[in-house]
C-alpha cells in the first residue's frame, strides 16, 4: 500500500491545480427557452412590468421535447432519432396536471418559478421552463415546455462499494405509456440478502399531486409490504395534506465489525400511520405548516437457529401514539448548475426550513410503555460571498422514557461550495452523530458505503462518529456521444468512530484515505444523476485492508 500513496497525492495536487487554470463554463444543455419556440419578442413586458398592469393568463400551451432534439448538430443522427422513435413522449395532460395556475388567473413570476420547480422534480423530466410569448395588452399567453429523458430501464445492474459486490436484474419503466406513473420489477442481490421486488408508484392517482405507492419484496430473509397513498404540501400555497402509510416487513438484521458479519437477529417492523395537515399558504415570505397524526409502531425480536447475536437480543417495543407536527419553509430557492449535478439545473434552497413533531404514548392507550416521542429538523443555506456557498443541517429524535432519553439522535452536518474557476469547485463537508442508549437493533456504522471509501462497508461501529470530506471537483466540457457530461474529483475522506458498540467494539483510530474519481452525469436517463467511479487508497487501518478500493456506484449527486 505504501508505494501507491505517493502516485495519489501527487495525482490530487496536479488536479487541484490544474482546476485552478482558466476555463469555460459546462456546456449548458440547449436551452429550452430557446430551442423549442421563438424568442420572446420586445412587445411584451417584463415580468415586473405585467405584475404592475395586472395583466392575467390568457392561453396556456405545453411543448413537450422529446429525449433528444433532431434539429441540432450532434443530435440528428440515426441513433438519436432511433431512440426518440422508441420512446412515448410524456402527454402534455400530466403537465397540464401540475399546473399550479390557469386562464384568467393573476400573472405571478413567483408561481411560475414555483411551478418550474415542481415539474422538475419528476423523474421523467430533465428541465422545465415557462415563458410568455404573447401579450395583448391585459392576457399574457404563456408555453410551458420541457424536455424528457429516457425512463426505461431493462437489464443487468453492478455495483461495488466496501470491497462488496452488489448484482440487479431489472425492468423499470418510470413513465409509463407516457402518463408518468412507474412500475419496478427486480431481481437484486446483496451483502445482506436476495431479493424480489415489485413496485408500482402514481403521484397522480385519481387526482392531481395525490400519490400512491405500492410496493413488495420477497427476500431470502424475509417479506416487506409498504402502501402509501397521500396529498403533500406539494406547493407553498398548499392549503391542505392528508395521508397514510402502511409497512410491514421481516428481516434477518445482521450486525457487523470491522467490515465482517458478526451475528444476526430476526426483525419484524409493523408501521401505521394515518395523518392531515393544514397551511394558510405562502405569507410574508414563507409557509407555516401544521399537521396531526396516529401512529402505531410495533418491533418484535427473535434469535435465528444456530446462529450468533453478536450482542445482547433487542426487548419488543410497542407504541401507539397520536402526535402533532410544525413546518416552516422559507420561499428563497435560486436556480444553479454544478453543484451537485453534472449539467442540470438545479433548485437550491437559500433560506430556512424547519420542522419537528411530538408524540405521547400511553400504556392506558395501547402502548407498553409511556413514552414522549420526538423529531425535529433544520437547514439553512447562505452565500457568503459570490462563488462561496455554505449549509447546514440539523436533526434530532429519539424517546423521552423512565425518566431518561431512549434512542436519542443527534445529526449535525455542513457543506461548503467554493467556485474555484469556471470549470472547478472546492467542496468540503463534514457530518457528526451522536446518540443517547441507543436501540440495540441499530448499529451506527462507517465505511465504504458511507462515506469512508477507503475502507470495507460496515468496517468501524460505535456510539457516535464523524465524517470530514474533501473533494476538488472538475467539470470538462466533454459530453460523448451527447449522453454523459464528465467530471472527476480528487478527494480525501476523514473519519472515526467513538464509544462501545452493542457488539461490544470500540474504535481507537482515526481513519483517512485518498482518491481519484470520475464522474459522470447522466442528461438522458431518469436513473440515478451521476455514476461514480473511484479508485480510494486507505493510509491507515491493518494489512488485512485492500490497498485498493474499487467503488462504482450511481447516487442523486457528484
Amino acid at each position: 500500500m505504501i508505494p501507491l500513496r505517493p502516485l495519489v497525492l501527487i495525482a490530487c495536487i496536479l488536479l487541484s491545480s490544474g482546476a485552478t487554470a482558466r476555463g469555460d463554463e459546462t456546456p449548458a444543455e440547449t436551452s429550452l427557452s430557446e430551442s423549442t419556440g421563438s424568442a420572446l419578442g420586445d412587445a411584451i413586458p417584463s415580468s415586473e412590468e405585467l405584475e404592475a398592469q395586472g395583466a392575467v393568463i390568457g392561453r396556456v400551451a405545453v411543448r413537450v421535447g422529446d429525449v433528444f432534439d433532431t434539429r441540432i448538430e450532434g443530435e440528428n443522427g440515426w441513433f438519436y432519432r432511433t431512440a426518440n422513435g422508441l420512446h412515448i413522449e410524456t402527454r402534455p395532460s400530466v403537465i397540464r396536471e401540475q399546473l399550479l395556475f390557469h386562464t384568467g388567473d393573476l400573472f405571478s413570476q413567483r408561481l411560475l418559478t414555483e411551478n418550474e420547480r415542481i415539474l422538475r422534480q419528476n423523474p421523467f423530466l430533465y428541465d422545465a421552463v415557462i415563458v410568455p410569448v404573447g401579450y395583448d395588452g391585459s392576457a399574457v399567453d404563456l408555453e410551458v415546455r420541457t424536455r424528457d429523458v429516457w425512463t426505461l430501464r431493462p437489464g443487468f445492474n453492478f455495483g461495488r462499494a466496501g470491497g462488496a459486490n452488489r448484482l440487479s436484474l431489472k425492468l423499470v419503466e418510470k413513465n409509463l405509456l407516457g402518463y408518468g406513473k412507474e412500475v419496478h420489477a427486480e431481481w437484486r442481490d446483496t451483502v445482506d440478502r436476495t431479493s424480489l421486488i415489485f413496485g408500482y408508484n402514481d403521484p397522480h392517482f385519481l387526482h392531481p399531486f395525490t400519490r400512491l405507492s405500492l410496493a413488495y419484496a420477497d427476500s431470502s430473509d424475509g417479506q416487506t409490504k409498504a402502501v402509501a397513498l397521500e396529498q403533500p404540501f406539494y406547493s407553498l400555497e398548499t392549503r391542505r395534506s392528508g395521508g397514510l402509510q402502511l409497512f410491514d416487513n421481516s428481516r434477518d438484521e445482521p450486525r457487523y465489525v470491522l467490515g465482517e458479519n458478526v451475528g444476526e437477529f430476526g426483525y419484524h417492523e409493523e408501521y401505521y400511520e394515518i395523518r392531515y395537515g393544514r397551511s394558510q399558504g405562502l405569507q410574508q415570505g414563507h409557509a407555516a405548516r401544521w399537521s396531526a397524526g396516529i401512529t402505531y409502531d410495533r418491533n418484535r425480536f427473535a434469535e435465528l437457529p444456530d446462529t450468533p447475536l453478536g450482542g445482547p437480543l433487542p426487548d419488543d417495543r410497542e407504541l401507539l401514539y397520536p402526535w402533532l407536527g410544525f413546518e416552516w419553509l422559507e420561499d428563497k430557492f435560486q436556480e444553479r448548475r454544478n453543484q451537485d449535478q453534472i449539467g442540470r439545473t438545479e433548485d437550491v434552497l437559500l433560506g430556512l426550513r424547519a420542522s419537528g413533531r411530538v408524540g405521547l404514548a400511553l400504556q392506558s392507550a395501547g402502548s407498553d410503555r409511556n413514552a414522549m416521542i420526538f423529531s425535529g429538523y433544520m437547514q439553512r443555506g447562505l452565500d457568503l460571498r459570490p462563488g462561496h456557498s455554505v449549509f447546514w443541517n440539523l436533526a434530532a429524535s429519539g424517546r423521552l422514557e423512565d425518566g431518561g432519553l431512549a434512542n436519542g439522535i443527534f445529526n449535525a452536518g455542513s457543506r461548503y461550495y467554493w467556485q474555484t474557476t469556471p470549470r472547478s469547485k472546492f467542496y468540503a463537508g463534514i457530518d457528526a452523530v451522536l446518540t443517547e442508549n441507543l436501540d440495540p437493533e441499530h448499529q451506527l456504522l462507517l465505511g465504504g458505503d458511507s462515506g469512508l471509501r477507503g475502507y470495507p462497508l460496515r468496517y468501524l461501529a460505535g456510539t457516535s462518529r464523524a465524517l470530514l470530506t474533501l473533494e476538488q471537483r472538475y467539470y470538462s466540457n466533454w459530453y460523448p456521444f451527447r449522453l454523459f457530461h464528465v467530471g472527476a474529483a480528487a478527494f480525501c475522506d476523514i473519519g472515526r468512530t467513538w464509544g462501545r458498540d452493542v457488539t461490544g467494539f470500540e474504535n481507537t483510530e482515526l481513519l483517512k484515505d485518498v482518491g481519484l474519481g470520475l464522474r459522470l452525469g447522466s442528461s438522458r436517463s431518469s436513473f440515478g444523476n451521476v455514476i461514480h467511479i473511484d479508485l480510494a487508497f486507505p493510509l491507515d487501518g491493518d494489512q488485512s485492508i485492500d490497498s485498493v478500493q474499487i467503488l462504482v456506484e450511481t447516487k442523486a449527486g457528484f
